[in-house]
């Protein structure tokens, strides 16, 4: 018997790192996924073959977090293999890169995966929070972020605090996206500390950027419900200057970013966090997609086409 769970790829629309410090974030599922599938095996434990594609030196990159992941993920379950293991395969069509949510989708996966195969009916939320546990282990403190998207599927208007908000967006129709992959595998954990340092070091300066974020969120809600994509292209290029402001854009990012509102995109940004990873460009309409993506393909960098917005990444 072969027991599957599935968890989205996410793009984060807005407030990536701001997110962390309680300003609200927008983030959307994105239609690739990663799937999870266990099987029993005759070993104790559990054995990990992971079949995703990936950018190179991504997987072997994260391989120790990936271990205290699963971890995480077992502890919090209160699984055990000790007279029955589980071998798990990682696959997919969701490229594993940094920046499009590939570490809170395996989460996802394995805690619907090992849900359907221990027959716990667990919830949507009882999976977030399993999820939660194991992206710990890639980014330290997580905000949430991402496995709520990987789990809850759709635009999410999110909020970290005591009382996490999660509310869903709903907006009229999907719209088209590219991702632009720099090809360099990013420690989140790294970046989310450097910003909270420099953040310590100049207040003053963070606080004003800090309250810009607050702003542009409520802006963009608006706009995604109005389905004004021109304010909203407007308020990710503005999105872009503030986490160049916080330093955590790169040459090779602010490059594709460049590409693509050259190339019509009605906006750009970073996506994720930082350092590396993967920029987001708004292309409403597959011609528009698809030549942003192939000014990007040109470039010589990898790119996915795929839309936001949609019930469940779909």
């Amino acid at each position: 018997m072969i027991s599957e769970g599935i968890g989205f790829g996410k793009a984060i629309l807005f407030n990536e790192h701001f997110v962390v410090y309680g300003i609200p974030s927008i983030v959307s599922a994105i239609g690739n996924y990663t799937v999870a599938k266990i099987t029993s095996s005759h070993h104790v434990g559990y054995k990990l073959n992971d079949n995703r594609s990936a950018t190179p030196g991504y997987k072997e990159g994260k391989l120790e977090q990936q271990k205290i992941s699963i971890r995480n993920i077992i502890n919090k379950m209160n699984l055990d293999f000790q007279k029955e293991g589980v071998e798990i395969e990682l696959c997919g069509n969701l490229f594993a890169a940094s920046g499009i949510g590939a570490s809170a989708a395996s989460c996802v996966a394995i805690a619907r995966a090992f849900s359907d195969y221990y027959n716990l009916k667990l919830s949507n939320e009882e999976i977030n929070d399993i999820a939660y546990e194991g992206e710990k282990g890639y980014h330290g403190t997580p905000s949430g972020v991402d496995n709520s998207a990987s789990t809850f599927g759709g635009l999410i208007w999110f909020e970290k605090s005591d009382n996490k908000v999660i509310e869903k967006i709903e907006i009229p129709n999907p719209i088209q996206i590219v991702m632009g992959n720099t090809g360099k595998v990013a420690n989140t954990e790294l970046a989310v500390n450097g910003v909270r340092e420099r953040r310590n070091n100049n207040p003053q300066k963070y606080g004003e950027i800090f309250n810009r974020a607050v702003n542009i969120a409520y802006l963009a809600k608006r706009a995604f419900q109005e389905e004004d994509y021109i304010e909203l292209g407007k308020l990710m290029n503005e999105n872009h200057k503030l986490l160049q402001q916080i330093e955590v854009s790169t040459r090779e990012l602010d490059f594709l970013v460049n590409i693509a509102r050259e190339h019509g995109a009605y906006g750009a940004k970073l996506t994720g966090g930082g350092l590396g990873g993967n920029m987001i460009a708004l292309t409403p309409g597959k011609d528009l997609q698809e030549e942003v993506a192939t000014a990007f393909e040109k470039e010589g960098f990898q790119t996915l086409k795929t839309v936001i917005g949609a019930s469940r990444g779909d």
